[in-house]
């Protein structure tokens, strides 16, 4: 069974930063992209950022170029979301998700982690 565990939400301030962490891990897991999504109240979920699993290729929803950073350390399953200059639109719950591939579907995902931004 692979699980995906998000840790780092809170409560912050607009124009402050955050980082959240998601840890995989699973017998037989080998994880190829790596990403987060988030759902904020009554809309659908979203996709934020992605990372194949050498880090050399990174992709970012228009909405959060320049301010959020996704990294990954692939020795410990970790994926890593830098957020900073947030605003109150990026409150949502931020879910990661992993695939099998580079490029194919997001086959498992975390519970979330609940990401408030006051303004």
């Amino acid at each position: 069974q692979v699980q995906l565990v998000e840790s780092g939400g809170g409560l912050v301030q607009a124009g402050g930063s955050l980082r959240l962490s998601c840890a995989a891990s699973g017998r037989t897991f080998s994880s190829g992209a790596m990403g987060w999504f988030r759902q904020a109240p009554g809309k659908e979920r979203e996709f934020v950022a992605s990372i194949i699993r050498s880090g050399s290729t990174t992709t970012y929803a228009d909405s959060v170029k320049g301010r959020f950073t996704i990294s990954r350390d692939t020795a410990k399953n970790t994926v890593y979301l830098q957020m900073t200059s947030l605003k109150a639109d990026d409150t949502a719950i931020y879910y990661c998700a992993a695939s099998r591939s580079d490029y194919g579907a997001w086959a498992y995902w975390g519970q979330g982690t609940q990401v408030t931004v006051s303004s």
